[in-house]
């Protein structure tokens, strides 16, 4: 899967969070200064090349929608990141996190918390 440029994937995330929507409710969504309808209808034409969303037309007005899921699109880019950065070491990874943001033990003891519901929803799921 390809990785998006930040245009890309601002555009992106829009879709995801509205789950469809025209090129005018996506640039409502973005922030001040809001970019151009060319810059972002020429934003979202490149991602329906790169086949990351698609979309139905009404007339002479297109409305769009995602076909690769965040988390999917998530998966495949935080392993990259993961192993690029970390050497694939997840704990490695969490300790520079916590250094970097100065994370209290209360804010750890809360990701491990997070961390172990969603392994017993995973293991769950795996065995239904």
């Amino acid at each position: 899967m390809k990785k998006l440029t930040s245009a890309e994937e601002e555009v992106m995330q829009i879709l995801w969070d509205l789950g469809k929507g025209f090129v005018k409710e996506v640039i409502e969504n973005m922030p001040e200064p809001r970019p151009p309808y060319n810059t972002v209808s020429t934003v979202i034409r490149v991602l329906e090349k790169k086949e990351f969303i698609s979309h139905r037309q009404y007339g002479n007005t297109y409305e769009y929608f995602p076909l690769i899921a965040r988390d999917e699109y998530a998966k495949v880019h935080f392993n990259g990141f993961l192993s690029g950065y970390f050497n694939n070491s997840f704990p490695k990874m969490a300790a520079f996190f916590a250094r970097e943001n100065n994370l209290s033990i209360k804010e750890l003891e809360e990701i491990m918390r997070m961390t172990e519901e969603e392994l017993k929803k995973s293991n769950t799921q795996d065995h239904e």
